[in-house]
């Protein structure tokens, strides 16, 4: 059995998306393109759906129309291993869309992803909690994720 894969739903852009996508992404292909035929619905050729990969991570991207939106209660979750690499996502990720608490942004096409540096994850689970509570006291008052200023309140003694 396969792993399941996220399939986007667009109203038309799937194309400009998966396009973004691949851009902001070093590992990141497009796999192949479907193409809407004389049967429709929509007009023929245009694209109904595309098959892309990020990071090694299957997508699907589908021309589905108008009736569905995205939400931030499915969002995808980068685990990032330096500063550069959250600043870089961060930055080509937010483009034309919204930032919000907690490392977490909404893309131009509505998308939500949380860009996380790799340590945030295990810092909250440290066993002591004193320093896991003020991670994640840090973590509330930040917009994009700081791993120094991360560092710093899981060192604080």
């Amino acid at each position: 059995m396969r792993q399941p894969t996220p399939c986007l739903w667009f109203d038309g852009n799937a194309e400009e998306a998966t396009n973004f996508y691949v851009s902001v992404f070093p590992k990141a292909k497009i796999e192949n393109v479907t193409r809407f035929t004389s049967a429709g619905p929509g007009p023929e050729g245009a694209v109904l759906m595309i098959s892309f990969e990020l990071n090694g991570q299957a997508f699907l991207a589908i021309n589905g129309g108008p009736d569905y939106k995205f939400t931030p209660a499915v969002s995808f979750s980068v685990l990032c291993d330096s500063q550069d690499e959250v600043d870089q996502l961060w930055t080509r990720l937010l483009e034309g869309g919204s930032a919000m608490q907690c490392g977490w942004l909404t893309d131009k096409f509505g998308l939500s992803w949380q860009i996380v540096p790799r340590l945030l994850p295990e810092y909250l689970r440290d066993e002591d909690r004193e320093k896991a509570n003020r991670v994640m006291q840090a973590m509330f008052k930040m917009v994009k994720l700081d791993i120094s200023a991360l560092k710093q309140a899981y060192e604080r003694k």
